[in-house]
């Protein structure tokens, strides 16, 4: 079950899996994960900055996900097998942009680390340690 394809529908159910969480709505309607008021994942509306570079539609699909490090983003959006990427108006912002019409390309246990690590970027120092030493990773769950 841990190898199958990921899906948007993963992304709400594993960001609401972790502690602490909180939903906020954009917006648009689109939905905000944070954990202390702070942004860990979220769908973003369409922006001049990400945008298929064929017709110059801009991607309506775009999920945003905290990163621990900027080498941590680089990893991701360096490889070219990854489906992240990022744009200049990221740059220097610990984030990775994922568009949803490409998540099948993870698998839901690479999307669970995903998250597990967007919200340790973000949690507090005592919910970081409370978590971790609980050994509640949903990545080792699945």
């Amino acid at each position: 079950m841990g190898r199958r394809k990921a899906r948007v529908e993963d992304v709400h159910e594993l960001a609401l899996a972790m502690p602490h969480v909180t939903v906020e709505t954009g917006p648009s309607g689109n939905p905000i994960y944070q954990v202390g008021r702070k942004s860990f994942v979220f769908f973003r509306t369409p922006r001049p900055d990400a945008f298929d570079p064929e017709t110059g539609e801009r991607y309506t699909d775009v999920i945003i996900f905290w990163v621990p490090s900027e080498s941590d983003k680089q990893a991701l959006v360096q490889d070219p097998s990854s489906p992240f990427f990022t744009t200049p108006h990221f740059n220097g912002h610990p984030s990775v942009l994922l568009r949803a019409s490409r998540i099948g390309e993870l698998s839901r246990q690479e999307l669970a680390e995903i998250i597990e690590d967007a919200w340790l970027s973000r949690a507090s120092p005592t919910r970081q340690k409370a978590w971790l030493e609980s050994g509640s990773s949903r990545a080792n769950q699945l």
